[in-house]
């Protein structure tokens, strides 16, 4: 019998990585880079995602993107999954197509391509003020 629960035990153990995240997305996200900021709340019938750019550091680099500051970054994606939402993007003057997916309460990850070849993978975590 306990050789069936090790089994069962580490089943689980390794399923939990792709087991959907049920924690809201409504926040704000940090790019991994502590340099950009997105608030993010679910939209229309409640199950889109929808999101904008609030924040940027006082990096030198940043000085060009200040243009997209409040402005939206992601209108109404579509869910394709649990924790998972996928559309049409818009990155710094960039329209996107790109998928957001909930890794954890506290951790996701947001792709995009532009011409289905230019591709990038960015890591957000929660912001906590």
């Amino acid at each position: 019998m306990s050789r069936l629960v090790r089994r069962v035990a580490a089943i689980v153990l390794l399923c939990l990585p792709i087991l959907p995240a049920a924690a809201s997305p409504a926040g704000v996200w940090e790019l991994e880079t502590r340099d950009t900021r997105f608030a993010l709340d679910l939209c229309g019938d409640g199950t889109r995602l929808c999101g904008e750019l609030v924040w940027l550091s006082d990096a030198d680099y940043n000085e060009q993107y200040k243009p997209y500051l409040n402005r939206p970054m992601a209108e109404a994606l579509a869910p394709s999954g649990p924790g998972r939402w996928k559309g049409t993007l818009h990155l710094f003057g960039h329209q996107l197509s790109g998928t957001i997916t909930q890794r954890s309460e506290n951790h996701m990850t947001l792709s995009g391509c532009a011409f289905l070849v230019v591709c990038k993978t960015y890591q957000m975590y929660r912001h906590a003020p």
